[in-house]
């Protein structure tokens, strides 16, 4: 499974409203709720946030990859938002998020292909151009290329 499996344009919002942590949660949900990935909203995102008290899910450079393993995933899928402003996170390195990257796993998909997608992700973040341009890029099939792993 790779990130072309998971991620469409419908499911990235580069202009987000959000300005909490629970608002940004909230409104990547309500992309995949629309898509169909997402079939029970309400116990998605109580996984979501059970997950996020066992840690918080900021990862660094402005960036958060908060996700939920549940019942409420009827495939697994990411969206994708990103903000004008910065939202107060718990990061590795203290700075505030401005792009979200929200995974909605399945409960079938939550041992491999979680850790798999979640290692696809975390390697092209690694990267400090891919985040600058992820961080900038208006068009959503770009933000889709960022993140597809390089061919070797």
């Amino acid at each position: 499974m790779d990130i072309s499996n998971v991620l469409n344009v419908n499911n990235i919002n580069l202009n987000m409203m959000a300005s909490s942590k629970e608002e940004a949660v909230e409104e990547l949900t309500d992309l995949l709720v629309r898509d169909g990935a997402i079939t029970n909203k309400d116990d998605f995102l109580k996984d979501v946030w059970l997950r996020e008290e066992q840690g918080s899910t900021g990862f660094e450079n402005h960036v958060a990859i908060p996700h939920g393993k549940s019942s409420g995933v009827a495939r697994t899928a990411l969206a994708i938002g990103r903000t004008q402003h910065q939202i107060p996170w718990e990061t590795m390195d203290g700075s505030d998020v401005r792009c979200i990257i929200l995974f909605a796993v399945r409960l079938a998909d939550q041992n491999a292909n979680h850790i798999r997608l979640l290692s696809q992700v975390s390697g092209s973040l690694a990267d400090e151009e891919i985040i600058e341009k992820l961080l900038q890029e208006n068009d959503p099939q770009e933000i889709i290329e960022l993140l597809l792993p390089e061919e070797k």
